[in-house]
């Protein structure tokens, strides 16, 4: 009987790697993953943020083509922080502009305050509607700019996840069976 339980019981070292990622990649960082050798172990929440997930992986330390799917799983890495960073840059740009028009429709409205405290009533009038206009008008300029923008980025985007799928692909292709 113990003859039988050595021949059951083959000894396997693991590598272990955690990953903390956004709530929004974790199925990408999951099911990517998977095709470089790594089996999900199991997840956690970290103290830093809700936003924010902790994956833990293993993976046979003897795995074959382990330098190659390596090297797959930097590119893939490498391509899943373009894409976190393309889908940020359609916020970035649009919350720049509409910053600094709300900043300037304050500095408006301060003159306007300014004026009106200095008894000039028709310069504070004037100083006023430059400084509603400049705190209605971000709204619809966000909104404007974040759809510009991401008409330009979104094609980019699936772009990148097209070659993030073909380096899973060809990974899984170098796994034994």
């Amino acid at each position: 009987m113990s003859e039988d339980k050595k021949s059951n019981n083959i000894f396997v070292g693991y590598e272990y790697k955690e990953v903390t990622v956004s709530r929004d990649m974790e199925s990408i960082y999951t099911d990517g993953y998977v095709n470089f050798g790594w089996v999900l172990d199991g997840t956690s929440t970290p103290l830093q943020g809700i936003s924010s997930v902790t994956l833990k992986f293993k993976r046979n330390r003897k795995i074959r083509n382990k330098a190659e799917l390596t090297r797959l799983q930097r590119q893939f890495d490498g391509c899943v922080a373009e894409v976190k960073a393309m889908e940020r840059s359609k916020f970035v740009v649009s919350s720049i502009v509409v910053y600094t028009i709300g900043i300037i429709g304050t500095a408006f409205m301060a003159g306007s305050v300014f004026a009106y405290q200095g008894s000039l009533l028709v310069l504070s009038i004037i100083l006023a509607v430059p400084g509603f206009v400049g705190w209605i008008i971000p709204y619809f300029c966000f909104s404007a700019i974040h759809k510009k923008k991401s008409a330009r980025v979104t094609p980019i985007i699936d772009q990148k996840y097209d070659e993030i799928y073909e380096l899973c692909e060809k990974a899984n292709d170098l796994l034994p069976e």
